[in-house]
């Protein structure tokens, strides 16, 4: 039974080892996977090729918790693509006047662009802040899959983060639909604004990239940008993987969000107000997940000594 056992378990890491072998091709052929369905579809396949070897009722959990996966990111994208059928009309100035607060008086992302963007002369940090960019369909999906291999209670912690992240920026999609910079500089009420997130994947000659990016754009709601998930996951993995380290290295995680935050304005994707929104919820998502868990680990300890 014993050998049985190890001989499954080697089978499980040899199977998840090609499992990810295969993941890695189909993204130098087709890209990074934004699209839900197979992303789900993905997390699938990891979730089987863990399970081999499980017993009944672990195949049975897993199957459950990714189910509660797909409600997630359906829920997710039904409600955050309805965000602008809700008769509220799309806003253009109030993020532009509150980033032009922020800046005292001065609008920033044009003025990031007249400084550093030459349309036929793609530089370093256009090809920084393209990789910095993409991270945000990679880094906040992953431990959703690894971390449920691993530990599921820590899993689980996450989930319930990733999940209040998602619903508090939904709601506030849904009540205040705006314009993102470089569609608020096509109607005029911006200086012109060029929308230059991809340029740096086409300076790397990377195809399969550029298709990502294209169909990232077919499928996000372009009037949710405040408060914005990309700079707001990119604190949520920061915070997560830096929890427990030292105050120094957890600063220094920080970097990947003002990064986001950085290219993101600088592309015309979004207003620095739209991050500090994001970051902001994020704390807050944190803030109720640590109450939550504290209540419930202490209810669990009381009915232990009853």
């Amino acid at each position: 039974m014993k050998a049985a056992e190890n001989f499954l378990g080697v089978l499980r890491t040899y199977l998840l080892l090609i499992y990810v072998a295969v993941f890695l091709s189909s993204i130098v052929v087709y890209g990074i996977p934004v699209d839900r369905i197979a992303v789900l579809l993905w997390m699938l396949g990891s979730f089987g090729c863990a399970s081999l070897g499980r017993s009944r009722e672990q195949v049975i959990q897993m199957l459950r918790d990714w189910a509660l996966l797909v409600i997630i990111y359906m829920a997710y994208d039904y409600s955050r693509g309805t965000a602008d059928q809700w008769g509220i009309g799309v806003n253009y100035t109030a993020l532009r006047d509150l980033d032009s607060l922020i800046t005292f008086g001065r609008e920033p992302i044009s003025g990031m662009q007249r400084r550093f963007y030459t349309a036929n002369n793609v530089k370093w940090y256009d090809v920084v802040g393209s990789i910095v960019y993409m991270t945000h369909f990679v880094f906040p999906v992953l431990p959703l899959v690894l971390l449920r291999l691993r530990n599921r209670t820590s899993w689980l912690h996450y989930v319930r983060r990733f999940t209040l992240t998602l619903g508090i920026s939904v709601f506030i999609f849904i009540i205040f639909p705006a314009a993102p910079p470089w569609m608020a500089s096509q109607k005029g009420y911006l200086p012109p604004i060029d929308r230059i997130t991809g340029r740096g994947w086409w300076e790397l000659h990377l195809k399969t990239v550029s298709k990502t990016l294209d169909r990232g754009v077919g499928v996000l709601n372009a009037v949710a940008p405040m408060p914005s998930l990309h700079a707001g996951m990119a604190l949520l993995v920061a915070l997560w993987f830096s929890r427990n380290c030292r105050l120094w290295i957890r600063i220094v995680a920080l970097a990947h969000p003002i990064a986001m935050l950085t290219a993101l304005v600088y592309f015309g994707e979004h207003y620095i107000i739209d991050g500090i929104a994001g970051w902001a919820i994020v704390l807050l998502a944190w803030f109720i997940a640590n109450k939550w868990e504290e209540r419930t680990a202490l209810q669990s300890l009381n009915s232990r000594i009853e």
